[in-house]
C-alpha cells in the first residue's frame, strides 16, 4: 500500500514515441541537482535549492518514492512527473492526486512535458481508473496554464497563496 493506493512501484518503464518514464536510479542524481538547483525551473516554485545543500542532503538515489517518474530522453534524465496525494492547496484538491513536472530549462519548448504528463496520467488511470487528478499552478505561469488545458484540466478555483494568485484544475 502507497500514498496511491495498491498500487506495484516502481512500475514498468512507461514508454512514449521519445520518452521513457521510470522510477529513479543513482546516476540520475546529478540532473536532480540540477533541476532543483535552476532559478529558471523554481521561478513560480518559491526558488532554487541551494546547490551545495543539494549536493549534501540529496540520498545517493534522489525521489525514489511512489508517483515520481523520472523523465528521460535519449538515456537521460530531463525531467520529472510526480502524482501524490495532496494534502495541500485548498479543500477541493485535499487526498486527491495531484499532478506535478519540473523540466530542465534545456528541455522547454519541445513537447516533452506534455507528452510525459500525458503517458503518466494514463498510466494512473490504467491503475486506479475514476480517480479525479488535481493541478495547481500560478496563474502567472501562463506555460503550465496552457499544459493543464491541454492535459484536459478545468478550473475548479482561483485563490491567493504564497503571494501569488494560483489556480487549481481537475481531471
Amino acid at each position: 500500500m502507497t500514498e496511491l493506493g495498491p498500487v506495484a512501484w516502481p512500475p514498468t518503464p512507461i514508454r512514449t514515441e521519445r520518452l521513457v518514464l521510470r522510477g529513479s536510479e543513482a546516476r540520475d542524481r546529478p540532473q536532480f541537482i540540477e533541476l532543483l538547483a535552476s532559478p529558471e525551473v523554481h521561478t513560480y516554485l518559491g526558488g532554487p535549492r541551494p546547490h551545495d545543500v543539494l549536493e549534501r542532503e540529496l540520498p545517493e538515489v534522489p525521489e525514489q518514492w511512489p508517483g515520481s517518474f523520472v523523465v528521460e530522453l535519449g538515456g537521460a534524465m530531463i525531467g520529472q512527473v510526480l502524482l501524490r496525494r495532496a494534502s495541500r492547496h485548498r479543500p477541493a484538491a485535499v487526498g486527491k492526486v495531484d499532478l506535478g513536472y519540473l523540466f530542465l530549462p534545456r528541455a522547454w519548448g519541445f513537447g516533452y512535458a506534455a507528452e510525459a504528463c500525458a503517458a503518466a496520467l494514463d498510466w494512473f488511470d490504467s491503475v486506479l481508473p475514476g480517480e479525479p487528478v488535481v493541478l495547481a499552478t500560478q496563474t502567472a505561469n501562463v506555460a503550465s496554464m496552457r499544459l493543464a488545458e491541454k492535459l484536459g484540466f478545468t478550473e475548479v478555483e482561483r485563490f491567493r497563496a504564497w503571494d501569488a494568485d494560483q489556480w487549481l484544475g481537475m481531471r
